[in-house]
Order: C-alpha cells, then sequence, then structure tokens
C-alpha cells in the first residue's frame, strides 16, 4: 500500500501535467480566438483554469509561446482529420469533392480555428512562420490533393494547368470566407451563410465550384 506521504507515481505526475496542459490550451484557445492576441490576457487564461499564471509560464514559457502552442494544436487538429481521409480508391473527381466537403465541415465545427488564423494574419504569421521553420506544421491536405491532380490528368478529367497551392486556396477560402465573413455578409446581404437549412447547399457548392474549374478548358496562368 502506497503511503499518502509518498510523492506521486512518475505515470501520475505526467498524467496530471498533460492533463493540465491540454486545459490550459483549451482555456487558452477560447480567449485568444475571443479577445485577440493583444486582448487576451494570461490572468483571465489562470483565472479560468485550475492552475496559476505562474504554472502557465512554467509549461509554455509566455505569452507568445502559449499562443504558438495554441496555433499548433489547432492546425495540428485540422491536419490530423487530413490524414485521415481515405480517398485512395475513389475516382478523381470524387475524392477533390471529398476533401472540400472536409475542410468546409471542419472550419464549421471549429470556429475559432478561423478567428485565430485571423488573429495570426494580423500579426504577419510571426507565429506560424516559426512553427513551419521549425518543421512543426504541414499541410497533408497538400499531398492529397497533388496525388488526385494527378489521378484526374491520368483519366482524363482534368486540366493539365493546374497547380495543387492553388486549388487548396481556392477549397479554403470558400470555407473560412463562410465562417469568418459570416456576420458581415449577412448585414449586407441579409442572408446568413451558417443557416442550417442551406448547409447542404453550399457544402455541395464548394465541391460544384472547384471541379467546374478543375475541368474547364482554358489556363490558370
Amino acid at each position: 500500500m502506497t503511503s499518502v506521504d509518498e510523492p506521486a507515481a512518475p505515470d501520475v505526475r505526467t498524467r496530471d501535467a498533460a492533463r493540465t496542459r491540454a486545459e490550459i490550451l483549451d482555456v487558452a484557445t477560447q480567449e485568444f480566438a475571443r479577445a485577440g492576441y493583444d486582448g487576451a490576457r494570461v490572468d483571465e487564461i489562470a483565472a479560468r483554469t485550475r492552475t496559476t499564471k505562474r504554472m502557465i509560464y512554467y509549461y509554455f514559457g509566455g505569452k507568445e509561446q502559449l499562443f504558438t502552442a495554441v496555433l499548433e494544436r489547432v492546425y495540428g487538429e485540422l491536419h490530423e482529420a487530413e490524414q485521415q481521409l481515405d480517398v485512395e480508391h475513389l475516382d478523381a473527381v470524387t475524392a477533390i469533392r471529398r476533401l472540400a466537403e472536409l475542410v468546409f465541415d471542419h472550419l464549421e465545427r471549429h470556429p475559432d480555428f478561423v478567428r485565430l488564423v485571423s488573429i495570426e494574419n494580423v500579426h504577419g504569421a510571426q507565429h506560424l512562420g516559426a512553427l513551419r521553420r521549425l518543421g512543426r506544421v504541414g499541410s497533408p491536405a497538400l499531398g492529397v490533393i497533388r496525388r488526385t491532380l494527378e489521378a484526374g490528368q491520368r483519366e482524363g478529367r482534368f486540366r493539365a494547368d493546374l497547380d495543387a497551392v492553388d486549388v487548396h486556396a481556392m477549397i479554403s477560402s470558400f470555407c473560412f470566407f463562410r465562417v469568418a465573413n459570416r456576420h458581415t455578409f449577412g448585414a449586407l446581404f441579409g442572408r446568413d451563410l451558417l443557416d442550417a437549412a442551406q448547409r447542404a447547399h453550399y457544402r455541395t457548392m464548394v465541391g460544384d465550384m472547384v471541379v467546374a474549374c478543375l475541368t474547364a478548358e482554358g489556363t490558370a496562368g
């Protein structure tokens, strides 16, 4: 039997540390998304977690490192979803639709991701740039797009003048706009882009848009 005076076993301490770190990241994600990088306060994050400001600095080093860790995690969640996408057995047109639908679904379910990316753009992507230089972020979707484009070209269904990054940008731009600009678009045009009654329409629309571009005659140059 373990005495109450004995220190916790290493695996217990590891689990507690991982749980504490995850809790801090959960709250920090919400706070940065709500208030922005400049407006977010470490004191507020500490107050909403079962920890202290000093402990947050112990785990992350400071506000900038905490924001970087938040970005790394939210991008990691998207990339994990991309890695789980199985389209190798599908024809190229269906495969590219599945990828567009995955991005559509993920951004809709994670509006904080959209807000955080917008905030990082305001700051010149300095935090994300550092992560990329360290090899800690990537885009599995880009590889899927490249392979799908090559398959579609072999099938004679896709144009030969296509670029995977351009296709990625096309998919991301519609899905991102729908979440990021929901309120301004609604104020201008009286239409809610996140209206549940129109969800299937917009989800099909992004796939139609991409397929139409990939199969149209003409050049992208």
